[in-house]
């Protein structure tokens, strides 16, 4: 039983990690749009947001290839597990998917606060990353470790870009309420949403990947 448990967290675990970082990849393909636009010049930081985007992309199929590796399916989150979705709604009154992109361009307020809470998440990310590497149960499985290893490496590049541009324009400090959003989100999720989520016997596991939809070709090999 207490193997069963433990295996339950794991892959409740690994089910926020995939959703998050298709949700990631996915959502910087609008960022990238907005950084072009508004920074055209700016090559450096424009070829630092395309990497972010494809270290997304290989973390997602790290997990993807987790799963498949044990012949399973992730479990079905939605994007209530989603910190840039919560963190954007709480900021924008929106999801990512309704962003004005076109606004956030022609605002120089809006594309600084979308890059503030983009090194938010993934500061929060690189922080939380550290204590899952603490975790016993997550030690225990060498092949997450193997994945949370990669995606340690890879994270501080993904907020310094952010910050190294918000600082060349004057605005790097996050506002308090995009902190306490931040602070709210992490803490909701951590110790409401994930156990809800484990103590869910009815939680189905996704029927198709989430990359199914993606016009990018096959799986790389």
């Amino acid at each position: 039983m207490l193997a069963i448990l433990k295996r339950r967290y794991l892959d409740i675990l690994a089910s926020v990690y995939i959703y998050n970082e298709h949700r990631g990849y996915s959502s910087l393909d609008r960022v990238l749009e907005a950084v072009r636009a508004r920074c055209p010049d700016d090559v450096g930081f424009i070829s630092e947001v395309e990497k972010h985007r494809a270290d997304e992309r290989k973390h997602y199929l790290m997990f993807r290839r987790y799963f498949e590796n044990r012949g399973e399916m992730p479990y079905a989150v939605d994007r209530t597990c989603g910190h840039i979705d919560r963190l954007i709604k709480m900021s924008f009154g929106c999801h990512i998917d309704e962003l004005d992109t076109g606004a956030v361009v022609a605002d120089g307020a809006l594309f600084s606060k979308l890059c503030r809470i983009i090194m938010l998440t993934e500061i929060r990310g690189m922080n939380q990353i550290d204590i899952l590497l603490d975790n016993e149960l997550v030690k225990a499985d060498r092949a997450l470790v193997k994945i949370f290893k990669v995606v340690e490496r890879d994270e501080p590049s993904h907020w310094m870009p952010y910050e190294a541009w918000l600082r060349r324009n004057g605005d790097a400090k996050a506002r308090l309420s995009e902190r306490l959003a931040d602070f709210w989100v992490h803490r909701s999720l951590i110790f409401a949403k994930l156990p809800l989520l484990f103590l869910d016997r009815r939680l189905p596991r996704r029927e198709d990947w989430y990359d199914a939809a993606d016009r990018r070709g096959p799986l790389p090999a």
